[in-house]
């Protein structure tokens, strides 16, 4: 993965949304392009509205005001069967994985082959063996329940039920929560991967600083109900703005880009091109 790719496509518009619960505005006039085969990371305090943004977009919630387009259609007035369909072509990663306790991995993994096709008991579960190797978890593990495995293996099994009916896009909710360093290692590894080998869109919601520098090509950051500003992490770090530095420049966050290889391009006379200041535009 390199930050000097050139993506030029958008695949996901938001423009002006607001979200609101009650008399509580999450999100006013905010805006975001992400680019078609690119990974970004939302960040920001927790209560900005990162996972209900990617809600939002796969049309599990919807906003009170505003536009959001995939792949050129507005998604915000679809209809039933077209939201199945902007869904086929979007997986989602939830918090925690969100597997079903009662369905084995294998299950889980077949759940949405059966909810959104017609395929044969034998291909499905041809498919589901695939999916399942293609995350590195081994064969023995389409057997098991949640209860019998262990946190990377349950995000790893997520990943996979995500990845079943071939999407275009993957969300990713805090992908590398509660694992072990090297268990968030080798998930950032699956994902640069997944990313290249099957030509994914992916956008994170994160807290990982090792996650932010190993995997994306840039950074939305929310801060105020909006996008405040997206960038390559190694333009982000040079911004003088308090609650930046505070993320990037604490204890962790130098220790994170002290430890990781990037591929952050030297700056050169032309300055920050890749930054995008003021709700993502």
């Amino acid at each position: 993965m390199t930050n000097q790719t050139m993506f030029t496509e958008t695949i996901i518009e938001i423009n002006k949304l607001r979200t609101q619960f009650g008399t509580t505005v999450i999100h006013e006039n905010l805006s975001l392009r992400v680019q078609r085969g690119e990974i970004i990371a939302l960040i920001g305090d927790s209560g900005v509205g990162k996972s209900t943004l990617l809600r939002e977009i796969i049309v599990l919630e919807k906003p009170a005001a505003g536009s959001i387009k995939v792949f050129g259609i507005e998604v915000l007035n679809l209809s039933d069967k077209q939201t199945l369909w902007l869904r086929r072509h979007c997986g989602m990663m939830f918090q925690q994985g969100a597997l079903f306790n009662s369905l084995t991995v294998g299950e889980n993994v077949a759940v949405p082959l059966y909810e959104h096709t017609q395929l044969s008991e034998r291909l499905i579960k041809e498919i589901v063996a695939f999916k399942i190797a293609l995350v590195g978890l081994p064969a023995s593990a389409k057997k098991k329940y949640p209860a019998q495995l262990s946190g990377g293996m349950i995000k790893r099994a997520a990943v996979a039920r995500a990845l079943a009916l071939d999407p275009n896009i993957l969300f990713l909710d805090e992908p590398t929560a509660g694992l072990d360093p090297i268990g968030a290692g080798a998930f950032d590894e699956l994902i640069l991967r997944l990313t290249e080998s099957l030509g994914l869109t992916v956008v994170i919601v994160t807290h990982d600083l090792d996650l932010l520098w190993k995997v994306t090509n840039r950074v939305a950051v929310l801060a105020d109900k909006q996008v405040f500003v997206v960038a390559p992490i190694c333009e982000l770090i040079q911004l003088d703005h308090p609650w930046l530095q505070n993320y990037f420049q604490g204890p962790r966050g130098r220790a994170a880009r002290f430890n990781k290889i990037t591929n952050c391009p030297e700056r050169n006379e032309e300055g920050n091109r890749g930054m995008e200041i003021g709700n993502g535009k």
